[in-house]
C-alpha cells in the first residue's frame, strides 16, 4: 500500500462567525494526484495554508509524509504556487528561478530551465526581463518552472491554471502527467473540472465547511449523475 503523503485528521477553520473548515477528514497517497473542488470561498486555499502553516488551524492535525505540518522539515518536501502568484518585481525571470532553487537548495541548471520553459511554452528571452514585464500567463509559467524545477515530491496548487491560455493549458497537462509518471505527487485546486478528469486519481467536492464527496471523478459521476462532471458537481452540492 502506498504511503500517505498528506492527511487530515478533524481539521477545522473558523473566521469569525463564519465556520469555513468543519472537521475535514482526508488522506492523500503518495504518487497520488488529487484535486479539491469547491465553489469561491468555500475554503479551499484556507486549508493550503493551514498546510503550509500560513495560517493557523483551529482544531485537527495534518500531518505531510507521517510528520506533522509544523515541523519545517516536514514542509520542506513541498513545492508551492499560490493562486495569486507574484513574483518580486525587481527580479528576472533568470533572477526568480536562481532564488527559488536557493531556497530550495537546489541547483540552478541553465539547460534544465530552458527544457522546462520550452515544456510550458514560456520563450526563454524572458529569462532576462524583468518580471513585472511580464503578462498574467507569463508570470503563471514562470512559477510553476520554479515549483517543478525543484524536483520536490510534493506539488501543492492553488488554481495552477489560472492565467494561461488553451495551449499553455494543454502543455502543463503534459507536463503533470510527465510528473506523476516519475512519482510526483499533486494537490491542487480548480474549477476547471474537465482538468480534473485528465489529470486526477481522485478529488474531493468541499461545500458549506463539509468534504459532500471523495473519490474518483467517474465514482462522482456515477454517483451524482449528469452529462459531464461539472454537472455531477452542480448536483452534488445542492443534494
Amino acid at each position: 500500500m502506498a504511503q500517505e503523503i498528506l492527511k487530515f485528521s478533524q481539521v477545522m477553520k473558523n473566521f469569525a462567525d463564519k465556520k469555513v473548515l468543519q472537521g475535514i477528514d482526508l488522506s492523500v497517497k503518495a504518487g497520488e494526484f488529487f484535486a479539491f473542488v469547491g465553489a469561491n470561498g468555500q475554503g479551499k486555499t484556507t486549508l493550503m495554508k493551514g498546510m503550509l502553516d500560513f495560517i493557523k488551524m483551529d482544531g485537527g492535525q495534518i500531518a505531510i509524509a507521517g510528520q506533522s505540518h509544523l515541523l519545517t522539515s516536514a514542509r520542506g518536501s513541498i513545492a508551492y504556487l499560490p493562486e495569486r502568484f507574484s513574483p518580486p518585481y525587481f527580479l528576472t525571470g533568470r533572477g526568480f528561478l536562481k532564488y527559488i532553487m536557493k531556497l530550495h537548495q537546489h541547483p540552478y541548471d541553465e539547460e534544465a530551465v530552458l527544457t522546462m520553459l520550452a515544456h510550458l511554452d514560456l520563450d526563454p528571452q524572458a529569462l532576462g526581463n524583468s518580471v513585472k514585464s511580464y503578462s498574467k500567463g507569463m508570470t503563471q509559467k514562470l512559477g510553476l518552472a520554479g515549483c517543478f524545477l525543484s524536483e520536490k515530491p510534493l506539488l501543492l496548487l492553488d488554481e495552477p491554471m489560472s492565467g494561461l491560455d488553451p495551449k499553455a493549458r494543454v502543455l502543463l497537462k503534459r507536463q503533470l502527467l510527465r510528473m506523476k509518471k516519475s512519482g510526483a505527487s499533486l494537490f491542487f485546486s480548480t474549477h476547471l473540472l474537465a482538468d480534473v478528469e485528465e489529470l486526477c486519481d481522485r478529488m474531493a467536492i468541499l461545500h458549506n465547511g463539509h468534504l459532500r464527496f471523495v473519490g474518483s471523478p467517474k465514482a462522482c459521476r456515477d454517483r451524482f449523475g449528469g452529462k459531464s462532471l461539472e454537472e455531477s458537481f452542480i448536483n452534488c452540492i445542492e443534494s
